[in-house]
């Protein structure tokens, strides 16, 4: 006798793979400590200071994982044509905060993890005027 022809169920659609995620953080750029232009050593760069000192407002970006803090600014940065290059003094600088917290580490040694928001504000003062107290 002959068997009855099996019915096939139907397939699932197959599982997303994982880099198929999007991952997001916020980034942030601000120069609050320069909006007073004579802080600034290299007048060239007086045009690139907003008044309000927020050159780039609070972004939700993608990033991949395995990225660190200094590679979403690269690229965020690459891709708005945002300038950067300040100069206010030999105790000026670029810090970040990530989750509203300085670490301790190079922008380049912090991996990026969903939700993190990270902060890059410019110092005259080595941190104390963006309100960063670990260095003294």
């Amino acid at each position: 006798p002959e068997q009855p022809a099996e019915t096939e169920s139907p397939a699932l659609p197959p599982e997303p793979p994982e880099e198929s995620v999007i991952h997001t953080c916020t980034l942030e750029i601000r120069c609050d400590t320069v909006v007073d232009t004579s802080k600034l050593e290299n007048e060239a760069v007086i045009p690139y200071v907003p008044a309000n000192g927020v050159i780039l407002a609070t972004t939700e970006v993608e990033y991949t994982p395995g990225e660190n803090v200094f590679e979403v600014l690269k690229r965020v940065t690459r891709d708005q044509g945002i300038q950067m290059e300040f100069d206010g003094g030999t105790l000026s600088g670029w810090m970040y905060k990530v989750n509203g917290q300085f670490p301790n580490y190079g922008c380049s040694q912090y991996f990026v993890e969903d939700g993190d928001e990270i902060v890059w504000m410019y110092t005259c003062d080595l941190g104390r005027d963006v309100g960063d107290n670990s260095t003294w």
